[in-house]
């Protein structure tokens, strides 16, 4: 995970009065646990934004493989014509495959033959990823104007004009079918630059509907995640998933929003809808997908349930008009944690996964702080008691500030500068212990574009700090947003933690960040005392306490190096071997890029502390973690 550097520092016992005027750090392991550390502290928070699931994790490579409505329909859909062949395209807007989906692609060859076809092609999400010895899976459904009509299809290089692998689908007729292919590759160098075709050898007329192509997926889960975006999730050690997003559970509109039950079984099923940043969601990325993703990463879905708001500042007014939606909430999570012996239960065993899901947390909504009306407290007071009613185990989330009653959990969110994170790095030391626990949904230091630089990294680590340092009320933490396809047009928000193309993916200082807070997060919060730091040095000291283990984060978000003297109060005087891993470099403005993945990344030393206390130089704008036996 980290680069690895194998020199040993010795560092040895200091006399405190030669160091008196450097910055000290006591920790008191002789002390009682300030608090216990929330074992899901830190997690994820999801939304479909800057081209997250389509384009993104969700690695579906044909672009609008729905024909939608609109002059855009087709613009990611092109003719092909070879030599004398011909062809037109067009939407139509009469025969579709599915009442869910009534519209299809209509491809009208005129002019083709076995050496010269014609046909449509698809150029993906900025082109479509295609590596060596790989398989990929696909589908269409189709119809046709002639019987026993073959349809070729081929990933071709963009550039080159070189087949990377091709098949061909006999048998289209004149009804509604669908048709499945596989294409696997040979010795070519990976790239992006490849579209998908599909083309005839005869003149004929096609309808195309949802056309699909699907690459290798994290564990092989049949048109599940992107691996290498996975495995970065994987690395951050989440502990949940807060689920389907924020706007976008909301919708611009009512009838925008998430509804789940649109997004559950087969695709053809699944109208799609549009998502608040200004894209049509394929609906790929459905209640089951999200709860498999969870699955996949064995951690728990955080569900957000809609309750009654949409962004367009259009609501429900609470009492009877709402409880159709709180059913639909109560269908929902009967969907989640139902056994097959339940209506929804069973819907989510024929979906393909009988067993139930775990769940503990639902949130009613998302910054309903927004809603102008004031109906939010009604509204989430009438959601309270009738999930309460039925599931008195679950907490309930809140997201906005309620006067009538005290919710169980408050959800908020902190955008920020770098200034304004490390000034309220402390916001959490003196919070109300009687108060609603807090969930950090969604927070981020925004600088740097389209992914945080290493001073937003910095602002982050100092707010984690506290955070950690008080994680008895902070229970829950997830940066936010997650993804952003680096692409042109592919952003609506920067400042985003992990980016990527068609092809590659990086993390942003700001995900290494996260990763090595996660990783050595520990049970207990350990009381420390910091003097003479000076402005913009942060810290915080856990420990896990059956592996007696100590983590001490410091943060030197300062210009010069910082010469620290640190004393382990109650520990033995024996020597320890540790390590020392650091994020930092030479200015705050230093970033990664896709071009540059690693220019910023945790580098790893180890160290050897000699007795119970010692000294050691912080280097400036730099983020560091000692993972310390005691």
């Amino acid at each position: 995970m980290f680069k690895q550097i194998f020199a040993l520092l010795s560092l040895a016992i200091v006399p405190a009065a030669l160091i008196a005027e450097e910055p000290s750090l006591t920790v008191h392991l002789k002390n009682r646990p300030t608090a216990k550390v929330s074992p899901t502290l830190y997690g994820l928070m999801t939304e479909e934004i800057n081209f997250s699931y389509d384009g993104g994790l969700y690695p579906e490579l044909v672009r609008d493989r729905t024909i939608g409505r609109g002059w855009q329909a087709l613009a990611h859909w092109t003719i092909v014509q070879r030599g004398n062949s011909a062809v037109e395209v067009s939407a139509d807007e009469h025969a579709g495959p599915s009442a869910a989906l009534p519209r299809s692609l209509k491809v009208k060859v005129t002019a083709a033959t076995e050496a010269e076809p014609a046909g449509v092609q698809n150029d993906g999400f900025w082109g479509m990823a295609v590596r060596p010895h790989a398989i990929y899976t696909g589908s269409f459904y189709a119809k046709a104007d002639s019987a026993d009509l073959p349809v070729t299809v081929a990933l071709m290089n963009d550039q080159t004009g070189a087949i990377a692998a091709s098949a061909t689908v006999s048998g289209v007729g004149g009804d509604w079918k669908r048709y499945t292919f596989t294409l696997k590759t040979g010795d070519i160098a990976a790239s992006a630059d490849n579209h998908l075709q599909l083309t005839l050898p005869r003149p004929a007329t096609i309808w195309f509907g949802l056309v699909s192509l699907f690459p290798p997926t994290y564990h092989d889960r049949p048109f599940g995640n992107r691996v290498d975006l996975m495995e970065k999730l994987a690395a951050m050690r989440p502990q949940f998933l807060r689920l389907p997003g924020g706007n976008y559970l909301e919708g611009d509109h009512i009838p925008e929003r998430f509804e789940w039950k649109k997004t559950i079984g087969p695709w053809i099923d699944r109208p799609t809808h549009p998502s608040p940043w200004h894209y049509r969601s394929s609906d790929g990325m459905g209640l089951l997908e999200f709860l498999e993703w969870c699955e996949d990463l064995k951690i728990e879905p955080v569900l957000a349930v809609y309750a009654g708001y949409s962004m367009a500042q259009e609501h429900v007014e609470p009492g009877s008009a709402l409880e159709p939606y709180i059913q639909d909430a109560l269908d929902e999570i009967e969907y989640v944690t139902g056994d097959a012996n339940t209506k929804w239960g069973a819907e989510r065993a024929r979906n393909g996964h009988p067993a139930p899901f775990p769940l503990h947390y639902v949130e009613i909504g998302n910054e309903d702080f927004f809603d102008r009306s004031g109906s939010y407290d009604g509204r989430y007071a009438q959601y309270y008691r009738e999930i309460k009613q039925k599931y008195p185990g679950l907490q309930l989330i809140a997201t906005a500030p309620i006067k009538s009653m005290k919710p169980d959990v408050l959800d908020e969110h902190y955008y920020m500068s770098a200034e304004q994170s490390f000034a309220d790095a402390g916001h959490y030391d003196k919070t109300d212990r009687n108060g609603p626990r807090i969930f950090v949904g969604e927070w981020a230091t925004r600088e740097g574009e389209p992914t945080p630089n290493l001073q937003a990294a910095l602002g982050d680590a100092a707010w984690m700090t506290g955070m950690e340092r008080n994680s008895d009320i902070v229970i829950m933490a997830s940066y936010a947003p997650l993804f952003v396809n680096v692409n042109p047009g592919g952003m609506q928000w920067e400042t985003d933690l992990i980016g990527y193309n068609a092809l590659t993916s990086y993390g942003s200082p700001s995900y290494w960040a996260q990763v090595m807070f996660a990783n050595h997060l520990g049970t207990e919060v350990v009381a420390s005392t910091l003097a003479n730091a000076g402005p913009r040095i942060y810290t915080s000291v856990t420990r896990d306490a059956q592996q007696r283990r100590l983590y001490i984060k410091i943060v030197n978000a300062t210009s010069e190096v910082k010469r620290f003297n640190i004393a382990l109060d109650g520990a033995s005087t024996a020597q320890h071997e540790a390590r020392l891993i650091t994020l930092s470099g030479k200015s705050p403005n230093a970033t990664n890029s896709i071009t540059h993945p690693d220019a910023v990344a945790p580098v790893e030393h180890a160290i050897r502390v000699s007795g119970a206390a010692f000294e050691h130089s912080f280097e400036p704008y730099s983020i560091n973690v000692i993972d310390l036996p005691y």
